[in-house]
């Protein structure tokens, strides 16, 4: 078999004090953290568009790399990247995958041609899943990049477009079985609008709900029992999506009565082109008890849109995981490195040290997150903070034995109140302290 990356060995672990750009300095796969190996809490997944399909192309110009892999042919193209996907994540040792339909084989001109080429691929990828014992983390399908979608998907104004992207959704669901996927995403690219002067808003969303309910019942019915999810994501490539951010979504899907089948897929970048912080969003899913998956990555502040970068912000990192230990962990989810070398990064052995970065962020992520857990000064605080609720006339609210007229009376009698300091800079500098003095 042809070795696309000959001059990249296997990545391994080799501690903080390694001068060798080729290896782990924190990512211990098996590493005991909170009781699990770093492998089980991480789940790192590889995002075969940027991984396998990119070229580094951007708005202003066409690519730098080429990813033929070796063949004029598109058909044998999607094969090479296979091969070379597989050989990737065997040398980084990632276990799982995450595909768009139209990433792992080309659009034909007809549907039927294009589906064929798709169950050759899936039956390709099924054989080195099993060879190189990898496995998908989630399908989804690509209704955003073909002209056809220019208006939209499920949201068209179009019953044909909707119908197309009905199909492209039947079969993205028919190979995420068939690969053992654990999980299935909508991500709305361009289920939004550009203008309200022609858009009906209210028929739009009850369309997107449709659709939805229908992948819900047919994936059930073919046997799949893994976990749909929603990527929320203000704008770009609509400058206003339907799936804003993570409140926006959990909203719509509780509307529709599909939160019981829905959990969120968390993206970095998404989160800060909404105007929120990481963590928001993160917290936002979990205490609604739908915080599934996460797309790792960062983006750029300087810059307004989505770029896709590499994670290697610890701060960042530390807080996605402190969310996700408070969670009891991934269950069908993971982290999934939706994340681009930089168009100027022209070898492709940078994705090498894109990956490495990653990983490595998030394992020390994981182990600063499981440190400040474990010192319980931080809950301390905040249990402290609210321990007014937990007896006298806050234990009276919260039982809902107390009236407003009874309020009224409280602090009738007791007159003006007060609450104390937050104390935010004692607790940054404590979190500083944690994180890098133990």
């Amino acid at each position: 078999m042809k070795d696309f990356y000959p001059e990249v060995g296997k990545i391994r672990y080799e501690g903080a004090a390694t001068d060798n750009p080729l290896a782990f300095r924190h990512y211990n796969p098996e590493a005991l953290i909170a009781g699990r190996t770093m492998r089980e809490h991480l789940r790192f997944a590889m995002s075969y568009w940027h991984t396998m399909v990119a070229e580094g192309s951007d708005m202003f110009g066409v690519g730098t790399v080429s990813k033929k892999y070796g063949s004029s042919d598109p058909m044998q193209q999607a094969r090479h990247k296979a091969l070379a996907a597989f050989e990737l994540m065997d040398k980084l040792d990632l276990d799982y995958y995450c595909f768009h339909d139209r990433d792992i084989a080309p659009e034909a001109d007809h549907l039927a041609e294009t589906n064929k080429r798709l169950d050759e691929m899936a039956s390709l990828l099924a054989e080195l899943q099993k060879e190189y014992g990898k496995k998908v983390l989630w399908g989804t399908a690509n209704l955003f990049s073909h002209p056809r979608y220019r208006h939209g998907a499920a949201t068209a104004c179009s019953a044909d477009v909707f119908a197309f992207a009905a199909a492209q959704v039947k079969k993205a669901l028919e190979l995420t079985v068939q690969l053992h996927g654990a999980g299935y995403v909508f991500w709305g690219g361009r289920e939004g609008y550009e203008t309200l002067l022609n858009t009906n808003m209210a028929f739009e969303l009850d369309n997107l709900a449709r659709l939805m309910r229908m992948a819900v019942d047919y994936g059930r019915s073919i046997g799949f029992q893994g976990d749909f999810y929603v990527e929320p994501k203000p704008k770009e490539p609509t400058k206003h999506q339907y799936d804003f951010d993570a409140t926006a979504v959990i909203g719509f899907l509780r509307q529709y009565g599909l939160d019981k089948d829905f959990k969120l897929n968390i993206e970095a970048n998404h989160a800060t082109l909404a105007g929120h912080s990481f963590q928001h969003e993160l917290r936002t899913a979990r205490v609604n008890g739908m915080l599934g998956s996460i797309d790792a990555n960062q983006g750029d502040q300087l810059l307004g849109w989505d770029t896709d970068q590499f994670p290697t912000n610890v701060y960042e990192a530390t807080w996605c995981m402190f969310e996700v230990l408070k969670d009891g962990g991934f269950k069908l989810g993971g982290l999934n490195f939706d994340a681009k070398t930089r168009r100027a990064s022209s070898n492709l052995a940078d994705i090498f040290h894109g990956y490495i970065a990653g990983m490595d962020t998030f394992a020390l992520g994981l182990k600063l997150a499981d440190r400040v857990i474990r010192d319980g000064r931080l809950d301390r605080f905040i249990q402290e903070r609210y321990a007014s609720w937990q007896e006298g006339i806050g234990k009276r609210i919260l039982d809902g034995t107390a009236t407003i007229s009874d309020l009224e009376a409280y602090v009738l009698v007791k007159g003006d109140v007060a609450t104390g300091s937050g104390h935010q800079e004692y607790l940054e500098n404590l979190i500083n302290q944690m994180m890098f003095t133990g």
